[in-house]
């Protein structure tokens, strides 16, 4: 456990691989759902499909033998996992393919019944469901290692690529399922966060693969300075917490920006964190805020210590605070007690600050280890190379509630430690490239639904981020509701949430009418 390269939040991503422990957890926030808290699918008795015949158990792996290189097919294969189920399918319904982008997909069953949209599509339209494991990440690797030789596959356009070859090349293990290629049945592309990001691609790149689409809080405009995140969140935050935290930031910026050796000392004391680079320790304050990220409408999804975190700041002697805070005296106290007894522990164990915090080490484990299911090297790899979203400061003149001593340079010098085969200098993500291929914010696509949540951190890289008018359509429609991150994905939000709980059902209606439409390319 090492350094932490933090270069976004999340997500990307879901209801898998999410642990309590501190020295589980990753040292940055993929942008994914990897942050919805897992909920184990409960059944009552084996997985049957419509005739009652007993289905494999959702957790059954299967393989298919994917290009390494779609630019260059003699390379060969790689064995890419991928998990299926049919329990709703009927004989011409839809094929539901999602992947979950960046992390193991491995304990995503979820993603095949209907407690996520990707069931309750195949419910509504009697489909069947695959969740298909990115490239780069879990086990899915062309090679034993991530290196940067071996990254060098690793791209967007790859992604893409493994998408559209898969859809028609192979054969799922279903009764028929050698027969359901784009050619002859519909299929549904579904993605949250990046993976929603990869979808809107994937509509423009290859249109005409996947008739339908769902964009769940899809990150479709690739930003290099996103200080937009933290913006989102400090309007959508308890205003009591917000001013407090925006209080202590601003003291700590001042304190560590004026030269004054011991009143950076006293602070330092005061969090018991004695980091040798003040950017690091700026930097860890901003982890009780990306806890936001973990929050969703229904407590059975929420996991996150973002409300523990403002209730210590804000509630005292019995009292809540009113809208303008107790105070800094009171809320960098609280703060730093929080972060002693409750954060610190949870986060980082029993590791020093340093090693847990510290990013200037080139030798740590965080940047030299090159093991396969090393989710955090696969998407920095990703974020160094074409999409930036470093989460930093506000402006000079606009409120923050994270260090305005984060900026992008803090990011983009880990890269030159992480890859420093493939970067001699920082490097400047290449935004405008990956946003001109792919549309970004401008896509036009037919049959693309996008859904998005007003209280996303994300949303500002979304098509309904703050500042745009983009215009929703018959064809492409853009749906919010009051939802966090890729929160119209899961079912038990729209249970506890109508605006989440409309949004579901104009999807699937609109999901339903598409399809109303299909035929099979020669007849068209």
């Amino acid at each position: 456990m090492a350094a932490i390269m933090r270069t976004s939040a999340i997500l990307l991503l879901a209801l898998f691989v999410v642990g309590t422990d501190a020295l589980s957890r990753p040292r940055h926030r993929p942008i994914g759902r990897s942050y919805v808290k897992r909920t184990e699918v409960q059944r009552n008795g084996p997985l049957v499909d419509l005739n009652g015949t007993e289905l494999p158990p959702l957790n059954t792996t299967y393989f298919f033998d994917q290009l390494i290189d779609h630019d260059n097919p003699s390379l060969g294969t790689f064995k890419q996992r991928y998990w299926h189920t049919w329990e709703f399918y009927e004989t011409g319904g839809p094929i539901i393919l999602t992947t979950p982008g960046e992390g193991n997909a491995e304990g995503s069953e979820d993603f095949l019944v209907n407690s996520t949209i990707d069931g309750m599509i195949a419910q509504e339209l009697s489909g069947a469901t695959i969740v298909l494991e990115h490239r780069y990440y879990g086990l899915s690797n062309p090679y034993n290692n991530l290196s940067v030789a071996s990254l060098q596959y690793h791209t967007i356009q790859q992604a893409i690529d493994d998408l559209a070859y898969f859809a028609y090349n192979v054969k799922l293990p279903m009764p028929g399922g050698d027969n359901v290629t784009p050619d002859v049945a519909p299929w549904i592309l579904i993605g949250g966060s990046y993976a929603g990001a990869l979808t809107s691609f994937t509509k423009v790149n290859k249109p005409d693969v996947f008739y339908a689409a769902w964009s769940s809080s899809g990150v479709v405009e690739s930003i290099v300075n996103y200080w937009g995140y933290f913006d989102i969140i400090r309007k959508h935050m308890p205003q009591n917490c917000s001013s407090d935290v925006q209080a202590v930031i601003g003291h700590i910026d001042d304190v560590f920006t004026s030269g004054n050796d011991t009143a950076i000392t006293v602070i330092k004391d005061l969090f018991n964190m004695s980091l040798t680079h003040l950017d690091d320790f700026a930097s860890a304050l901003q982890n009780p805020i990306w806890e936001w990220q973990g929050l969703q409408p229904s407590s059975d999804l929420s996991d996150s210590l973002f409300f523990p975190f403002c209730d210590a700041l804000e509630v005292k002697d019995n009292q809540t605070a009113p809208p303008e805070g107790w105070g800094l005296e009171n809320a960098l106290n609280a703060w730093a007690g929080f972060w002693q007894e409750t954060y610190y522990p949870y986060f980082c164990g029993d590791e020093d600050a340093e090693t847990c915090f510290g990013t200037y080490n080139a030798s740590s484990a965080y940047y030299t280890d090159l093991a396969v299911n090393n989710a955090d090297r696969s998407w920095n790899w990703i974020v160094c190379n074409q999409m930036g979203f470093n989460q930093d400061g506000a402006p000079d003149g606009v409120p923050t509630i994270v260090s305005r001593l984060i900026q992008p340079d803090y990011w983009e010098r880990q890269c030159v430690l992480m890859f420093p085969e493939a970067f001699s200098s920082p490097p400047t993500p290449r935004v405008n490239e990956t946003n001109a291929a792919y549309q970004g914010w401008f896509v036009k696509s037919d049959r693309l639904f996008f859904a998005n949540g007003e209280r996303d951190p994300w949303r500002d890289v979304t098509i309904s981020a703050d500042g745009t008018d983009f215009k929703s359509t018959s064809t492409q429609p853009i749906v919010m509701g009051d939802g966090f991150h890729c929160s119209d994905m899961f079912a038990p939000n729209g249970e506890v949430d109508s605006t989440i709980a409309a949004v579901q059902a104009q999807g699937l209606a609109t999901m339903k009418s598409w399809l109303e439409t299909w035929e099979p390319p020669t007849r068209r």
